[in-house]
């Protein structure tokens, strides 16, 4: 049996109607993903509650207060510090980028691409590189500004988060992903072309497209799903 299963009921709503997937990590246990939109997810393992890139109007006040904050980098669809602050406890460790660091008036682990921290128990977190490489498409997440993505390993379950970046060499070497989310919206990040290029490299199990949204160009989520057909399991979300 594969590690990976969906629980029976894995897309039930919650209280605030927000859509979650459930699968079994590789030591039995359990990882909910919560899908709020666009490239804010929450991510919910062994009583602890992570959040990457918690962003927009929805109802965080109602939602579990988080243990660790990850942030990508700096655009205003992935940091909005009201809602980090709605989400905050005096416990919880914030990981950002070195661009978003310096927007938290309280301290936060600043990762830079290939720095790793473990922020609490059994929790381990590796960043990425997150950049741009198509030719006039640079500028919105240049390489020198070292925006992050993010490797998130629990329960011996790897999650690869992309945070905004192309099909750069640097993505496609990583190694080790069992779940990606991929963001595919253009011009600002990957077309559906260069999401299949990275999900036949790194070949996770399973695979989330995010991100599509929010732009003219309107993603063929169908012909992304045909490009990697026997690759990878594609399941997809309302992440607009």
């Amino acid at each position: 049996m594969s590690i990976f299963s969906t629980l029976f009921g894995c897309c039930k709503k919650s209280a605030t109607a927000y859509p979650q997937d459930t699968i079994t990590a590789a030591d039995g246990s359990k990882i909910t993903f919560t899908f709020y939109a666009h490239a804010s997810l929450g991510i919910e393992w062994n009583g602890l509650h992570l959040y990457v890139d918690p962003v927009g109007e929805f109802d965080w006040d109602s939602q579990p207060k988080a243990d660790v904050i990850l942030v990508t980098h700096s655009h205003y669809d992935h940091l909005e510090l009201a809602t980090i602050e709605k989400l905050q406890k005096p416990q919880t460790v914030i990981m950002c980028d070195k661009t978003s660091a310096e927007s938290f008036e309280h301290d936060c682990v600043t990762m830079l691409p290939r720095s790793f921290s473990a922020p609490v128990d059994g929790v381990v977190v590796h960043a990425t590189h997150a950049y741009n490489i198509t030719e006039g498409h640079t500028d919105f997440h240049p390489q020198a500004r070292e925006d992050c993505g993010y490797l998130i390993t629990l329960g011996g379950t790897t999650i690869y988060v992309a945070g905004d970046t192309e099909d750069n060499d640097h993505v496609l070497a990583l190694k080790g992903v069992d779940v990606a989310f991929l963001p595919v919206n253009q011009p600002y990040t990957m077309t559906v072309a260069q999401a299949a290029r990275v999900v036949k490299a790194l070949q996770p199990k399973i695979f989330y497209p995010y991100h599509y949204g929010q732009v003219e160009q309107i993603t063929d989520l169908e012909a992304l799903k045909a490009e990697v057909e026997g690759v990878s399991e594609v399941r997809i979300f309302p992440m607009e």
